[in-house]
């Protein structure tokens, strides 16, 4: 599996998570719940595949253009995960408050996801090539289950 098909079809999948958060309403408890317990999940395993095999590769293999759009990648995953998921989290679910930081956090995952697919994808796949995608995609793929059975577990 090539590492960018994989993370594109991760991004798929928050975002259809993010939707039906969006949707949902203030009576919807138990939904909003769980799809906030699956949207943290995806994104604890995401970043973790993107800052552990694909952003250093990238890193590496480019120049000064390339360095910055790997340190600004990882502020913006540091943005969600530090500050915006923690505190949606502890929002009371049936609140006004739970629902505008819902769209706070898609509005900059959607931001994120559009930069990588339109900017750094396109180039990685250029500096990295096919073969490389291929193997960081195996490496992906083992993290990935390695990380869910242990999420899972604990």
């Amino acid at each position: 599996m090539n590492a960018i098909d994989l993370l594109k079809a991760d991004h798929e999948k928050v975002k259809a998570i993010l939707n039906q958060l969006s949707e949902s309403t203030d009576r919807a408890v138990k939904t909003r719940t769980d799809l906030l317990t699956k949207l943290e999940l995806e994104i604890t395993v995401h970043t973790q595949l993107e800052e552990e095999i694909l952003y250093p590769a990238f890193k590496s293999a480019g120049g000064k253009d390339e360095a910055e759009m790997y340190y600004e990648a990882k502020e913006e995953h540091r943005t969600v995960d530090s500050l915006v998921l923690p505190d949606l989290k502890t929002t009371d679910p049936t609140s006004p408050e739970f629902a505008g930081r819902v769209k706070v956090i898609k509005e900059l995952l959607e931001h994120h996801i559009e930069e990588e697919e339109t900017d750094m994808f396109p180039k990685a796949k250029k500096l990295l090539g096919k073969a490389k995608l291929e193997e960081l995609g195996e490496q992906m793929l083992a993290l990935k289950a390695s990380m869910k059975k242990s999420l899972a577990a604990a």
